[in-house]
């Protein structure tokens, strides 16, 4: 089997744990302890004020944009 027909020899990386948050069965819910703390650091570095009663999607979105504004993480 040469390289073409091997999808094992595929150079993309593919990872399902990358998903947008959107797509998140629980990303309705109230976001977690984790994402409050890092958002509190990250918004403090960004000279914004912490938002309190995200979603864990919104809390995931907010820290990507953060952590562009900030220089963090990515």
């Amino acid at each position: 089997m040469n390289k073409k027909n091997n999808p094992r020899a595929d150079e993309t990386p593919r990872s399902n744990t990358i998903k947008d948050p959107d797509q998140w069965t629980t990303g309705d819910e109230q976001m977690t302890g984790a994402q409050r703390s890092y958002l509190s650091t990250l918004s403090q570095e960004a000279g914004e004020e912490a938002e309190e009663d995200l979603t864990k999607a919104e809390a995931s979105k907010k820290i990507d944009e953060l952590q562009d504004k900030t220089g963090r993480g990515k």
